[in-house]
């Protein structure tokens, strides 16, 4: 993505809730050569901070909530997340969580699209979020998978203030004039319990190599590296505990 820092409005953080945290830690950290540093606080909930080199890249969290599900979640920062609540539920998502201070870090709210796709907010106080973008084994795309493409584009533009292109096969997000993401439609491909989501990609050196890797380690992949026209080498992958991500080359940036 064009963006290498996080911008109020863009995509900020990625985080994963998981059924088995020290499995998480093993394979993300073999795959992406991550230095998981857990918090020790009994507060933070084994809240774990991924790192590559001095930069906080990701975050692995245990599951919080029974009904919660294994899944990568992705941030968008906020000035005020108070005001953005507002604003999500008029342009017509929902907020099952928050806003909640998170000790002097910032404030953070769980919320939902009118199309289903989960996504967060996060207010920055003395954490702003990732440190790394687009190098590899850090965050440098986001991708929505809907079934409304219409009806999410209205949201997220009215809420946010996004651009979005106007091309049918493969809109995308942008801030600034920094695209950072884009908007796949669900169709009949997708099984139809499979919600609206946020995906997040990570950048690596060697997509072929990253998708066997994962295999190796017990993981799944869902879509075999590929070279779309006019894009980078990626994969849509699973991890062992069932979490959806995507990689993609790294100096490949849309």
């Amino acid at each position: 993505m064009k963006l290498h820092e996080p911008v109020t409005g863009g995509p900020c953080w990625a985080e994963l809730g998981t059924s088995d945290l020290a499995a998480a830690k093993r394979f993300y950290t073999k795959l992406f050569g991550w230095r998981p540093e857990t918090d020790s606080r009994q507060q933070a909930g084994g809240y774990t901070i991924a790192r590559l080199g001095d930069a906080a890249v990701a975050a692995l969290t245990p599951l919080y909530q029974p009904a919660q599900p294994v899944a990568w979640n992705v941030s968008f920062a906020v000035r005020d997340a108070d005001d953005a609540v507002r604003q999500v539920t008029a342009a017509g998502g929902a907020v099952p969580q928050g806003p909640t201070d998170v000790f002097d870090s910032g404030r953070f709210v769980v919320a939902a699209d009118p199309t289903g796709a989960v996504f967060q907010l996060w207010e920055a106080r003395s954490f702003p979020g990732a440190g790394l973008f687009n190098a590899p084994g850090s965050l440098g795309w986001v991708e929505l998978l809907t079934r409304e493409p219409d009806r999410a584009a209205d949201f997220y533009t009215t809420v946010f203030g996004w651009t979005v292109t106007t091309s049918d096969r493969y809109p995308q997000w942008g801030i600034g004039g920094a695209d950072f993401g884009g908007m796949v439609t669900m169709d009949e491909k997708f099984p139809h319990e499979v919600p609206a989501h946020w995906l997040p990609y990570f950048a690596v050196a060697d997509v072929n190599s990253a998708a066997v890797d994962t295999t190796d380690s017990g993981g799944t992949v869902l879509m075999e590296p590929t070279s779309p026209p006019d894009g980078p080498r990626i994969a849509v992958l699973r991890d062992p505990q069932g979490a959806m991500f995507g990689l993609y080359r790294a100096g490949d940036e849309r």
